[in-house]
């Protein structure tokens, strides 16, 4: 259950992400910068170590939501889906990432879309897993969100998709303060389907907001639900281009 949006901007893109979840499972931890095989990485992670969304030193971001339109599910063995992000965060180009999902033991891992967004070459590539196949779609270069939900994923898409299309008709459309406006969005009312979403037996528990310009790339992270959540952390990079 996750709201992804990709903004374009003239020097990098900005990418948001509402990570929801049951009340029950356990908190998330703030993102923390790690030097991985000699690149630095930013991500929140569960108490296990897998994470939903990561930034790179090149510049690149990835975000997995899960496939719940695909009802299939790993019968035995199953590994966590917050172990796809780590195993491919380093990478510095798509060719890296579809090789690292390709090494990865897929079948032992549920429906998901890993979003990744790559400013050199200015690619927005989403790579989907169904548990047959694993299939990448190319993206434009454009404004656009993704959608995850256990509830009724359909609905979801449909009344958060509404949303998304009439917030781009404010003033503030494209910038950062109307990004955040967005993933505190209750329209059309607080709920199963809001953005920003709340319902008795779960809730948006964090915002992730990855921020690429120039040479600089920022990762703040809101815990809790970002409509009344004040607790920030702010990480950065350098951009390396080697």
């Amino acid at each position: 259950m996750c709201t992804v949006t990709f903004m374009p901007r003239r020097m990098g893109y900005c990418f948001g992400m509402n990570r929801d979840e049951k009340r029950t499972r356990q908190e998330g931890l703030p993102p923390v910068t790690r030097n991985i095989g000699g690149r630095g990485v930013i991500y929140p992670s569960e108490p296990s170590g897998g994470t939903w969304i990561a930034l790179n030193d090149r510049g690149i971001s990835l975000a997995l939501i899960n496939w719940y339109s695909v009802e299939q599910r790993v019968n035995r063995d199953t590994l966590s889906r917050g172990e796809v992000i780590p195993s491919v965060s380093t990478a510095t180009a798509s060719s890296f990432v579809q090789a690292g999902l390709d090494d990865l033991p897929l079948d032992q891992i549920n429906p998901f879309r890993l979003i990744s967004v790559f400013p050199s070459s200015q690619e927005v590539i989403e790579w989907r897993w169904d548990l047959k196949q694993l299939i990448r779609h190319d993206h434009q270069w454009r404004l656009q969100q993704w959608v995850s939900s256990g509830f009724d994923e359909a609905r979801a898409l449909e009344v958060r998709g509404g949303a998304f299309q009439r917030a781009q008709r404010r003033r503030s459309a494209r910038s950062l303060v109307w990004l955040r406006r967005l993933h505190r969005s209750h329209l059309p009312q607080e709920g199963p389907f809001s953005i920003c979403m709340h319902r008795e037996d779960a809730v948006t528990v964090s915002y992730t907001e990855v921020s690429v310009s120039g040479s600089r790339a920022r990762m703040e992270h809101v815990s809790g639900a970002p409509c009344n959540s004040c607790e920030i952390s702010h990480h950065s990079l350098q951009v390396s281009r080697a």
